[in-house]
Parts: structure tokens; C-alpha cells; sequence
């Protein structure tokens, strides 16, 4: 399952520092992705995913967010730096779920 979305940065309430920095998905794209890996799930609830912002890809994990009621990408420093991001930016973000 491919999802594009555009998504504000983050930082992650209980690490104030940028190192734990985050994009969520949508909502009705989270469902679905949670329909699609059923018991899959691996530890935390994380789903393998390719991910692409700009001219950056990598693999990584989503994983769920009860408050949120979606799931959340992290957003490395490395791929930050690269596209120029900071929290409050809003990216486009493509994730491929892998795996699945």
C-alpha cells in the first residue's frame, strides 16, 4: 500500500529535543494500513514502510499512535538536514508499507 500525504513536523512531547521528530499520517489511511497488516504488527505495533520526502528514501517503521488515533513516521535528522526541514514544516511524505 503506497499513502501520499502532506504533514506538519513534530517533535515528539516526551523528548523535547528535535532528535524525536515526527510527521503523522491521515487517519483513514492509518485504518486501512491497520486492516492490511491485521496481526502482522511487529514489536510497538510498527509497520515496515519505505519512506520519501523530497529526494530522500529510506526504511524505517511507522507506528501506531493511540491519541492520534493514525500512525506516526519518524523523521530522521539526516533526512531533515537534507530536505531543509524543521519541526513546523510541512512536507510531502510518500510511505510504502513493506513486508505486509
Amino acid at each position: 500500500m503506497i499513502v501520499e500525504f502532506e504533514s506538519e513536523l513534530w517533535v515528539w512531547a516526551a523528548r523535547r529535543d528535535d532528535s524525536w521528530t515526527f510527521v503523522s499520517l491521515p487517519v483513514d489511511e492509518s485504518e486501512e494500513i491497520r486492516e492490511l497488516v491485521g496481526g502482522l504488527a511487529r514489536g510497538f505495533g510498527s509497520v515496515r514502510v519505505r519512506a520519501a520526502i523530497g529526494g530522500s528514501n529510506w526504511r524505517t517503521s511507522i507506528f501506531p499512535d493511540a491519541g492520534r488515533r493514525c500512525y506516526v513516521l519518524p523523521v530522521k535528522k539526516a533526512i531533515r538536514t537534507a530536505e531543509r526541514l524543521n519541526p513546523g514544516d510541512i512536507a510531502l511524505i510518500q510511505v510504502e508499507t513493506v513486508d505486509v
